[in-house]
């Protein structure tokens, strides 16, 4: 399944703040403190997850 235009807009989201993709993307559950955490751990880990989460979750239809 292709990405749609926002998961394009927050991939690239994710590169500068990866907890607000995943916040935008999933909302405030687990996924975001998992995120919070890697990204406090060392950026690469935080936007590897973000991503992984984006291309994970799809949008409903």
């Amino acid at each position: 399944m292709p990405s749609s235009t926002s998961d394009i807009c927050l991939y690239f989201l994710a590169l500068f703040l990866p907890p607000l993709s995943v916040f935008l993307k999933t909302g405030c559950n687990s996924d975001l403190i998992i995120n919070i955490g890697l990204s406090i751990l060392g950026w690469i880990p935080g936007v590897i997850h973000a991503w992984w989460i984006i291309g994970k979750h799809t949008t409903p239809a």
